[in-house]
């Protein structure tokens, strides 16, 4: 397998997607927070040592975003179109599992994104949480899904009977 970030020395290199068609792409990414019940009670109501925890953690994974070629040295830096965070809240795990979506017309795709919107959310709440619980615990993180580009569709499949993940798969554009 060709590693498209390498040249051939062996040296890391940006890909030039200068040839590439501009296409819609989306992508969506997702995470998890796990904190301790007492935590978990207070912060589910929104209101946390520091303010208001998700609206400044779904403004931080926006941003977050908007910033990824800044952050991750080989991405393009892109003109996105759409990012929406959103959370589900598991009462019984003391979970908050978030997920990221990202949209751009261009000619490279928005994985890393979607993937830093997520991450920066979850570090986000952690923040503003930490004065009440300093386990937290961050992750997994995952890309659910992207489409767009030559390399068509990938979705994530979920896990088999073994409890192991199952790998995802890319299908050619349009085919679902």
């Amino acid at each position: 397998m060709r590693l498209s970030h390498v040249d051939s020395e062996g040296k890391a290199r940006m890909v030039d997607v200068g040839a590439k068609a501009e296409t819609a792409r989306e992508a969506r990414a997702f995470g998890r927070v796990r904190m301790s019940e007492a935590a978990y009670a207070t912060v589910r109501k929104g209101q946390g040592p520091k303010g208001d925890v998700f609206t400044v953690a779904k403004v931080a994974g926006i941003m977050a975003a908007k910033k990824t070629s800044d952050l991750v040295p080989l991405c393009h830096p892109l003109p996105i179109t759409f990012v929406d965070v959103e959370y589900a809240f598991k009462e019984n795990d003391s979970v908050i599992e978030i997920t990221s979506a990202v949209r751009v017309k261009g000619q490279t795709g928005v994985e890393m994104e979607a993937m830093t919107a997520v991450v920066v959310t979850a570090l986000t709440i952690y923040d503003m949480c930490k004065a009440i619980d300093r386990s937290i615990e961050l992750g997994p993180f995952y890309l659910l899904e992207k489409s767009g580009g030559k390399s068509g569709i990938y979705r994530r499949r979920a896990e088999g009977p073994t409890g192991k993940r199952q790998p995802g798969r890319a299908t050619p554009q349009g085919v679902k």
